[in-house]
């Protein structure tokens, strides 16, 4: 299964949901991340607070959805509310569309402590929907079945 995580900046979210589902689901999924409008480079915490859980950070970067044309995903999730409500290129007009809303964990400036919790508590969820993710693509589901799975998991 091939999917395209989808962030307006693709700088923090999208790029957490690629680097753990190819570290968890690598061997049955192949995920990407892509933005609208991309920001040119990921967040640092994104990096710092990925390779602090022990993911791989080699080769990840900002990239435009314009991109990844020849990708072909069979899945595109949106993860920000922002790039949910955008128009997807037409090249994707053959892919299953799902949100799977996170909160933005780079926005958190409180304090340092805070900005942990919250890329934890973010990288938390996205691993539970990695696992999850990884028992979908191994079912082999398509159709409305795959899109009610999706959209449950991205609901819970």
């Amino acid at each position: 299964m091939k999917i395209l995580f989808i962030c307006t900046h693709n700088r923090c979210r999208s790029v957490l949901s690629e680097a753990i589902v190819n570290h968890i689901a690598g061997a049955t999924i192949l995920a990407k991340s892509a933005g609208s409008e991309p920001a040119g480079q990921v967040h640092p915490l994104t990096l710092k607070y990925l390779a602090a859980a022990g993911y791989s950070t080699t080769g990840l970067q900002s990239q435009s959805w314009d991109d990844f044309e020849q990708f072909e995903p069979g899945v595109v999730i949106t993860v920000c509310d922002a790039a949910a409500g955008e128009a997807c290129p037409v090249y994707f007009s053959r892919s299953l569309k799902v949100h799977w809303g996170l909160p933005d964990p780079s926005k958190v400036s409180e304090s340092e402590e805070q900005q942990k919790r919250a890329f934890e508590e973010v990288i938390s969820e996205v691993e539970r929907r990695a696992h999850a993710l990884n028992a979908i693509a191994k079912a082999d589901l398509e159709g409305d079945a795959l899109r009610v799975a999706l959209n449950k998991l991205g609901a819970q």
